[in-house]
Protein backbone atom coordinates (compact mmCIF):
# COMPACT_ATOMS: atom_id res chain seq x y z
CA UNK A 1 0.00 0.00 0.00
CA UNK A 2 1.14 3.54 -0.79
CA UNK A 3 0.17 6.68 1.14
CA UNK A 4 -0.91 9.74 -0.84
CA UNK A 5 -0.90 13.27 0.51
CA UNK A 6 -3.67 15.18 -1.24
CA UNK A 7 -4.35 18.93 -1.07
CA UNK A 8 -7.83 20.11 -1.99
CA UNK A 9 -9.73 23.39 -2.15
CA UNK A 10 -13.49 23.73 -1.81
CA UNK A 11 -16.39 26.11 -1.63
CA UNK A 12 -18.28 24.99 1.46
CA UNK A 13 -21.52 26.84 0.63
CA UNK A 14 -23.55 23.78 -0.30
CA UNK A 15 -22.09 21.36 2.24
CA UNK A 16 -22.89 20.38 5.81
CA UNK A 17 -19.19 20.57 6.62
CA UNK A 18 -16.14 18.47 5.85
CA UNK A 19 -16.78 15.35 7.94
CA UNK A 20 -19.18 12.58 6.93
CA UNK A 21 -22.46 12.75 8.85
CA UNK A 22 -25.86 11.04 8.62
CA UNK A 23 -27.75 14.06 7.32
CA UNK A 24 -26.38 16.39 4.68
CA UNK A 25 -23.76 16.13 1.96
CA UNK A 26 -20.13 16.62 3.00
CA UNK A 27 -16.73 17.19 1.44
CA UNK A 28 -15.36 13.94 2.83
CA UNK A 29 -18.27 11.95 1.41
CA UNK A 30 -17.71 13.39 -2.07
CA UNK A 31 -13.97 12.68 -2.07
CA UNK A 32 -14.39 9.17 -0.69
CA UNK A 33 -17.11 8.39 -3.25
CA UNK A 34 -14.77 9.27 -6.12
CA UNK A 35 -11.88 7.30 -4.63
CA UNK A 36 -14.21 4.31 -4.16
CA UNK A 37 -15.07 4.43 -7.87
CA UNK A 38 -11.38 4.52 -8.75
CA UNK A 39 -10.45 1.65 -6.43
CA UNK A 40 -13.54 -0.54 -6.61
CA UNK A 41 -13.77 -0.46 -2.82
CA UNK A 42 -14.13 2.00 0.04
CA UNK A 43 -11.13 4.25 0.64
CA UNK A 44 -11.00 6.25 3.87
CA UNK A 45 -9.46 9.71 3.79
CA UNK A 46 -8.03 11.48 6.84
CA UNK A 47 -8.04 15.28 6.92
CA UNK A 48 -5.89 17.82 8.75
CA UNK A 49 -9.06 18.90 10.53
CA UNK A 50 -12.79 19.42 10.14
CA UNK A 51 -14.48 22.49 8.75
CA UNK A 52 -18.08 23.39 9.55
CA UNK A 53 -21.03 23.91 7.24
CA UNK A 54 -20.45 26.81 4.80
CA UNK A 55 -16.76 27.09 5.73
CA UNK A 56 -14.33 27.03 2.80
CA UNK A 57 -10.82 25.73 2.25
CA UNK A 58 -7.98 26.83 0.03
CA UNK A 59 -5.48 24.24 1.24
CA UNK A 60 -7.11 21.36 3.12
CA UNK A 61 -4.71 18.41 3.38
CA UNK A 62 -5.83 14.77 3.31
CA UNK A 63 -4.13 11.42 3.23
CA UNK A 64 -5.30 8.03 2.02
CA UNK A 65 -3.77 4.66 1.27
CA UNK A 66 -3.96 3.10 -2.17
CA UNK A 67 -2.95 -0.07 -3.97
CA UNK A 68 -3.10 1.66 -7.36
CA UNK A 69 0.28 1.96 -9.03
CA UNK A 70 -0.30 5.07 -11.12
CA UNK A 71 1.93 8.11 -10.45
CA UNK A 72 0.72 10.21 -7.53
CA UNK A 73 0.14 13.32 -9.60
CA UNK A 74 -2.31 11.40 -11.80
CA UNK A 75 -4.73 11.35 -8.88
CA UNK A 76 -5.25 15.09 -9.38
CA UNK A 77 -6.54 14.72 -12.93
CA UNK A 78 -8.60 11.64 -12.10
CA UNK A 79 -10.25 13.23 -9.07
CA UNK A 80 -11.04 16.50 -10.83
CA UNK A 81 -12.71 14.61 -13.66
CA UNK A 82 -15.26 13.19 -11.20
CA UNK A 83 -15.50 15.63 -8.29
CA UNK A 84 -18.19 18.34 -8.22
CA UNK A 85 -17.14 21.74 -9.52
CA UNK A 86 -17.01 23.20 -6.00
CA UNK A 87 -14.30 20.75 -4.88
CA UNK A 88 -10.89 20.80 -6.57
CA UNK A 89 -7.84 18.58 -6.13
CA UNK A 90 -4.82 20.90 -6.14
CA UNK A 91 -1.89 18.51 -5.75
CA UNK A 92 -1.00 14.95 -4.80
CA UNK A 93 2.26 13.33 -3.82
CA UNK A 94 3.39 10.00 -2.46
CA UNK A 95 4.64 10.26 1.10
CA UNK A 96 5.94 8.08 3.89
CA UNK A 97 3.40 5.68 5.35
CA UNK A 98 4.02 7.35 8.70
CA UNK A 99 2.66 10.67 7.40
CA UNK A 100 -0.58 11.69 9.10
CA UNK A 101 -2.59 14.63 7.79
CA UNK A 102 -4.01 15.49 11.19
CA UNK A 103 -1.41 14.55 13.77
CA UNK A 104 1.55 15.63 11.65
CA UNK A 105 0.37 19.21 11.17
CA UNK A 106 2.67 21.78 12.81
CA UNK A 107 0.95 25.02 11.80
CA UNK A 108 -2.39 25.96 10.30
CA UNK A 109 -3.39 29.20 8.68
CA UNK A 110 -6.96 30.45 8.65
CA UNK A 111 -8.30 33.57 6.99
CA UNK A 112 -11.60 35.32 7.61
CA UNK A 113 -12.91 37.72 4.97
CA UNK A 114 -15.15 40.71 5.64
CA UNK A 115 -16.38 43.60 3.55
CA UNK A 116 -18.23 46.79 4.44
CA UNK A 117 -20.41 47.16 1.37
CA UNK A 118 -23.06 44.79 0.09
CA UNK A 119 -22.01 42.67 -2.88
CA UNK A 120 -24.51 39.93 -3.79
CA UNK A 121 -21.81 38.07 -5.71
CA UNK A 122 -19.72 37.71 -2.52
CA UNK A 123 -22.57 36.88 -0.15
CA UNK A 124 -21.42 33.27 0.33
CA UNK A 125 -17.69 34.02 0.56
CA UNK A 126 -17.33 37.16 2.70
CA UNK A 127 -19.25 38.51 5.68
CA UNK A 128 -20.74 41.96 5.25
CA UNK A 129 -20.21 44.30 8.21
CA UNK A 130 -22.22 47.50 7.81
CA UNK A 131 -21.18 49.32 11.00
CA UNK A 132 -18.03 51.51 11.17
CA UNK A 133 -14.82 49.75 12.24
CA UNK A 134 -11.69 51.19 13.81
CA UNK A 135 -8.96 49.18 12.09
CA UNK A 136 -6.18 50.38 14.39
CA UNK A 137 -8.08 49.26 17.51
CA UNK A 138 -8.63 45.86 15.93
CA UNK A 139 -4.94 45.48 15.16
CA UNK A 140 -4.11 46.34 18.78
CA UNK A 141 -6.57 43.67 19.94
CA UNK A 142 -5.07 41.05 17.64
CA UNK A 143 -1.62 41.63 19.13
CA UNK A 144 -2.91 40.38 22.50
CA UNK A 145 -3.93 37.05 20.96
CA UNK A 146 -0.41 36.23 19.74
CA UNK A 147 1.51 33.80 21.93
CA UNK A 148 0.70 30.70 23.96
CA UNK A 149 -2.55 31.05 25.90
CA UNK A 150 -5.44 29.11 27.32
CA UNK A 151 -8.18 29.94 24.79
CA UNK A 152 -11.13 28.67 26.85
CA UNK A 153 -12.88 32.03 26.48
CA UNK A 154 -12.55 31.72 22.71
CA UNK A 155 -13.91 28.20 22.30
CA UNK A 156 -17.30 26.57 22.65
CA UNK A 157 -18.31 25.70 26.20
CA UNK A 158 -18.68 21.98 25.54
CA UNK A 159 -15.43 21.39 23.69
CA UNK A 160 -14.27 17.86 22.84
CA UNK A 161 -10.81 18.47 24.32
CA UNK A 162 -9.79 19.39 27.84
CA UNK A 163 -6.47 21.03 26.96
CA UNK A 164 -7.34 24.43 25.51
CA UNK A 165 -3.82 25.83 25.40
CA UNK A 166 -2.79 26.80 21.88
CA UNK A 167 -0.06 28.95 20.34
CA UNK A 168 -0.80 31.68 17.81
CA UNK A 169 2.31 32.70 15.88
CA UNK A 170 0.73 35.42 13.76
CA UNK A 171 -2.51 37.42 13.92
CA UNK A 172 -3.05 40.29 11.54
CA UNK A 173 -5.67 42.28 9.67
CA UNK A 174 -4.96 42.86 5.98
CA UNK A 175 -6.83 45.45 3.91
CA UNK A 176 -7.29 44.60 0.22
CA UNK A 177 -9.34 47.31 -1.44
CA UNK A 178 -13.05 46.62 -0.93
CA UNK A 179 -12.39 43.74 1.47
CA UNK A 180 -10.20 42.97 4.45
CA UNK A 181 -9.27 39.70 6.03
CA UNK A 182 -8.06 38.42 9.36
CA UNK A 183 -5.11 36.05 9.12
CA UNK A 184 -4.24 33.63 11.93
CA UNK A 185 -1.33 31.18 11.96
CA UNK A 186 -1.20 28.82 14.91
CA UNK A 187 -0.15 25.44 16.21
CA UNK A 188 -3.79 24.38 16.06
CA UNK A 189 -7.21 25.81 16.80
CA UNK A 190 -10.11 24.84 19.03
CA UNK A 191 -13.62 24.35 17.69
CA UNK A 192 -14.98 27.77 16.61
CA UNK A 193 -11.89 29.51 18.01
CA UNK A 194 -11.17 31.57 14.90
CA UNK A 195 -14.79 32.65 14.51
CA UNK A 196 -15.02 33.70 18.16
CA UNK A 197 -11.74 35.61 17.96
CA UNK A 198 -12.97 37.40 14.83
CA UNK A 199 -16.32 38.21 16.39
CA UNK A 200 -14.62 39.59 19.48
CA UNK A 201 -12.12 41.70 17.53
CA UNK A 202 -14.96 43.09 15.41
CA UNK A 203 -16.66 44.09 18.67
CA UNK A 204 -13.45 45.91 19.59
CA UNK A 205 -13.54 47.63 16.22
CA UNK A 206 -17.07 48.89 16.82
CA UNK A 207 -16.22 50.14 20.34
CA UNK A 208 -17.93 47.49 22.46
CA UNK A 209 -14.64 46.40 24.03
CA UNK A 210 -11.20 47.92 24.46
CA UNK A 211 -8.19 46.23 22.83
CA UNK A 212 -6.74 45.46 26.27
CA UNK A 213 -9.93 43.59 27.21
CA UNK A 214 -8.56 40.64 25.20
CA UNK A 215 -6.04 39.99 27.99
CA UNK A 216 -8.83 39.99 30.58
CA UNK A 217 -10.90 37.58 28.50
CA UNK A 218 -7.99 35.17 28.17
CA UNK A 219 -7.35 35.30 31.91
CA UNK A 220 -10.98 34.65 32.89
CA UNK A 221 -11.26 31.42 30.85
CA UNK A 222 -14.98 31.84 30.43
CA UNK A 223 -16.75 31.79 27.05
CA UNK A 224 -19.35 34.28 28.33
CA UNK A 225 -16.81 37.12 28.59
CA UNK A 226 -15.77 37.07 24.91
CA UNK A 227 -17.65 38.37 21.90
CA UNK A 228 -19.98 36.84 19.36
CA UNK A 229 -19.19 33.90 17.09
CA UNK A 230 -18.74 35.31 13.59
CA UNK A 231 -20.74 33.62 10.77
CA UNK A 232 -19.14 30.59 9.07
CA UNK A 233 -19.09 31.69 5.42
CA UNK A 234 -16.25 34.20 5.86
CA UNK A 235 -13.85 31.52 7.11
CA UNK A 236 -11.21 29.73 5.02
CA UNK A 237 -8.76 27.01 5.99
CA UNK A 238 -5.93 28.53 4.00
CA UNK A 239 -2.85 26.39 4.52
CA UNK A 240 -1.51 23.49 6.57
CA UNK A 241 2.23 23.23 7.19
CA UNK A 242 4.04 20.05 8.23
CA UNK A 243 7.55 21.43 8.68
CA UNK A 244 9.01 21.64 12.16
CA UNK A 245 8.63 25.01 13.90
CA UNK A 246 11.90 26.50 15.13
Amino acid sequence: MRRIKLTIAYDGTNYAGYQVQPNGNTIQAEVEAVLARMHGQRVKVVASGRTDARVHAKGQVLHFDTHLQMPADRFVKALNAMLPDDIHACSAEETETSFHARYGAKRKEYRYVIRQDVDPFRRHHAVTVTYPLDVERMRQALAHLVGTHDFTSFSVTKAEVEDRVRTIYEAELVETGEEMYFRFVGSGFLYNQVRIMVGTVLDVGRGKYEPLDIERMLAEKDRRVAGITAPPHGLYLWNVNYEKVD
